[in-house]
């Protein structure tokens, strides 16, 4: 006996080839719908909602220091 998911991709494939799709599409959404995990979906946290907020800022190590910033006064001078 076919699992939901075998007959179902079996109608999809079936519906494309007789040109019907439409619903095709609609089978392939139940496909996605089938693989969804609520788990992965994660709340946003006030204060941090914006384009590129999910990234965390990177951690400099204990005891880094800037580099030191060049003399403007010395920029292409030749000797």
């Amino acid at each position: 006996m076919a699992t939901t998911r075998q007959r179902l991709e079996a109608e999809m494939h079936a519906a494309a080839a007789a040109g019907e799709f439409e619903r095709a599409a609609k089978l392939r959404d139940e496909l996605r719908a089938l693989d969804f995990d609520p788990s992965e979906i994660h709340a946003q946290v006030p204060g941090a909602m914006g384009i590129g907020t999910q990234h965390p800022k990177p951690v400099r190590p204990e005891g880094w220091k800037p580099p030191k910033k060049p003399d403007p006064m010395t920029k292409g001078r030749k000797r």
